[in-house]
């Protein structure tokens, strides 16, 4: 379908994709960016843009790709929170979304294109059982292969769900909640290179089916973007490229190549290293000719820095397949020596210590009340978390300087995927109603520490007493390619992920994967590769379970001394207004007179949650205190019987009476008359403020005023 829109040819597509329909709009919106879409997927709606710099550094060393993703409130229908009402810095969420449209994207540029290029999605309007992550990802791809600027897709995604043993592509909201599988994969028409999955416990037979099937979604995206990109798309700009002469890449590898080759046999990371910089560092010393200008010079040690950067992945690569030895001499699969310890910090609710040969993750659990559970202010329909694991790099871990400042996406990315994976095996609020908090320390790293997070967090969480369903253990695998010839290695280091071809993260419990995460730098993989990976990670996972167990073996049944105690029982949920009292009066009141401090927000302070359904959830390191909060509690909702007696104070006194409270929040009034057995002129001849009287309920009058007599008491 297409029409002329002020001089613009708009055109629409449609597809009816697994019984929904995903129409594509252009030339109507953003058209002077290089290559625009507007994905609709049901009420989802996403306008994905492309843009190209014309001008390029050739002597970079990376490309320049920058991919956002930009939620507006305003496509769910809410008004951002905070003072300044309007969106700022993106969500984790958003982090997460343009770093799942990266991953499968990046690998397809050509390697030596360096324009700079921004890839915008905006989202506009959110249907929730329409994912716009994976709108998102669609219009990306669809953008920029409609562009001009180079790029090797279509690429796309889907998420997976699996209910009643059957698999769903792109569940809705409801059918989510139901499957044991959460998954997104993403490829190209050839093959998967891009998976992000969560999952209950579920086997490697099952993970590997579930994939194939989301490559079947996939093809049928991709075969659709492929008629599109037939009718709409434009020619590729012919972009400048560093020309390197065959005579000084011969040169230069003729110089090295036995340099190299000896220093990546070295296994001390450090040394090896150290050794390589110094092989760069003397060969740009030997083609610095001062003799050339400025520029010329630059261009040279550009060149010569990438053939050493290319001998140095060759050469590698060789010493791998071929050769089938590793960088630090292990079998391929064979995991770095483990060592555990637990209670290292004294103080924290919980504390472990994982190292896998130069990798090292110190994670600390803290509890806290429900009521400081994470309140998340994004597009989805959670709006809050009561799990959260945070992970932290910094630079000294890898023995350098750099950046310190807010998390990047890198961080972000890790701590999301650890947390999905231990999130499968922490216990429900109603099991364990706490807010708990997991944070990494990454103390020293050479590969994976995402997967030494994991498992450090997990025996931290058992230190604490979160009763977990079962120990969780994580590990990242590596593909290593050489013409059709290929090895898979097992616990990867720095040097194999960032020479490999593959990053293959895999956690999981005895029984099965919990969470998975694979990134290429290939065009894709193949299932045969897939079940190897899988294979091989079980058998690692399995291994690194067994010292996690030696260390701890099931979670403490109690929880640290310093961690809040919890109590917790239900009440009528009528009377929770009654315990909160005119303006939080009463429950103020508790707090600070079961607690003996002076404000609610000392440190020393009983949490008490009050729950719609009429759960009291009460926290305190201390147990008397918990306990003299319940009975407070229970003492104002607590129901007067009419014509009991009861003891009560006088806490007021009146021409016409006195007042009595009973107990905390109820108070009755003696009415003059019914003070005494006599006649009584004055009150306050007879009772003062303080004064412990006994009283008889004569229950509750129109207005819901309780009276008492003492006179009736005194018979």
């Amino acid at each position: 379908m297409s029409f002329i829109l002020g001089g613009f040819m708009k055109k629409t597509f449609e597809l009816d994709f697994r019984g929904r329909k995903l129409v594509v709009e252009n030339g109507e919106l953003a058209k002077q960016a290089h290559g625009s879409v507007l994905v609709r997927y049901g009420d989802t709606v996403v306008l994905s843009t492309v843009v190209m710099s014309k001008n390029v550094n050739l002597l970079a060393d990376f490309f320049p790709l920058m991919v956002l993703y930009n939620e507006k409130l305003y496509s769910v229908g809410k008004i951002p929170g905070g003072f300044i009402k309007r969106e700022g810095r993106p969500t984790e969420n958003a982090t997460l979304a343009a770093r799942m449209i990266d991953r499968p994207m990046r690998p397809l540029f050509p390697e030596d294109f360096k324009n700079e290029v921004q890839i915008v999605n905006t989202v506009l309007s959110v249907d929730q059982d329409n994912s716009p992550e994976i709108t998102a990802l669609f219009g990306s791809s669809l953008a920029t292969c409609i562009s001009q600027v180079p790029f090797n897709g279509p690429v796309a995604g889907v998420k997976v769900g699996r209910v009643d043993g059957k698999f769903i592509i792109n569940p809705t909201v409801e059918e989510a909640e139901k499957s044991d599988i959460d998954l997104t994969v993403s490829g190209t028409k050839e093959a998967i290179n891009m998976v992000e999955a969560g999952a209950k416990e579920v086997s490697e037979e099952d993970m590997l089916e579930a994939l194939m099937f989301g490559h079947e979604a996939i093809k049928e995206l991709i075969e659709f973007q492929e008629k599109i990109i037939e009718e709409i798309g434009v020619p590729k700009y012919d972009y400048p490229k560093l020309e390197i002469s065959i005579e000084l890449t011969n040169e230069v590898t003729n110089l090295i190549k036995n340099d190299i080759d000896s220093a990546l046999r070295i296994k001390d990371k450090l040394e090896k290293y150290a050794k390589l910089d110094e092989i760069k560092e003397k060969l740009l010393e030997k083609y610095t000719d001062e003799s050339l200008k400025e520029e010329e010079l630059k261009e040279l040690l550009t060149k010569v820095a990438n053939i050493f950067e290319n001998v140095k992945y060759e050469v590698f690569r060789n010493i791998v397949v071929k050769e089938k030895i590793r960088a630090d001499g292990r079998k391929m699969t064979e995991i770095r020596p483990l060592s555990t310890a637990i209670d290292i910090l004294p103080r924290t609710h919980g504390s472990a210590l994982f190292t896998r040969g130069e990798t090292q993750s110190l994670s600390v659990t803290t509890l806290g009340a429900l009521g400081e559970h994470q309140i998340l202010d994004g597009l989805g329909i959670e709006d809050s978390k009561r799990f959260i694991l945070h992970y932290n790099f910094p630079q000294f871990s890898v023995g350098e300087t750099g950046r310190y400042g807010a998390p990047g996406r890198r961080e972000i990315g890790h701590g999301a995927l650890g947390e999905r994976a231990l999130l499968q095996v922490i216990p429900s609020e109603e099991e364990f109603p706490y807010t708990i908090r997991v944070v990494s320390e990454i103390l020293e790293s050479n590969g994976s520490s995402s997967q030494a997070s994991i498992c450090a967090g997990c025996m931290s969480l058992m230190a604490a007493g979160v009763p977990i369903k079962a120990p969780v253990a994580g590990i990242a695998m590596g593909l290593i390619t050489s013409g059709n010839d290929y090895t898979i290695l097992t616990d990867i280091q720095g040097l194999e992920d960032h020479l490999g071809d593959m990053d293959f993260k895999v956690a999981g419990t005895k029984n099965g994967i919990c969470a998975l995460q694979m990134d290429i730098k290939i065009k894709g993989i193949t299932k045969q590769i897939l079940k190897e990976a899988l294979d091989q990670a079980h058998k690692a996972r399995i291994e690194i379970l067994k010292v996690i167990a030696k260390q701890i073996k099931e979670p403490r049944k109690e929880v640290s001394k310093y961690a809040p105690k919890m109590m917790t029982f239900t009440i009528d949920p009528n009377k929770i207004k009654d315990v909160i009292g005119k303006g939080g009066e009463m429950i103020t009141k508790i707090i600070l007179e079961a607690s003996n401090v002076k404000t609610v927000t000392d440190i020393n302070a009983v949490k008490v949650d009050l729950e719609d359904d009429g759960r009291v959830i009460i926290y305190h390191t201390d147990k008397d205190v918990i306990e003299k909060t319940a009975n407070m509690i229970k003492d104002v909702i607590k129901e007067v019987e009419t014509g009991k007696i009861y003891t009560g104070k006088v806490v007021k006194v009146e021409d016409f009476g006195c007042f009595v409270e009973l107990w905390p929040g109820v108070e009755g009034l003696v009415h003059v008359s019914h003070l005494a057995k006599e006649r009584v002129e004055k009150p306050s001849d007879v009772v003062k403020v303080g004064d412990e009287i006994i009283v008889k309920s004569l229950g509750y009058d129109k207005k819901g005023r309780l009276n008492l007599s003492r006179k009736e008491a005194l018979k």
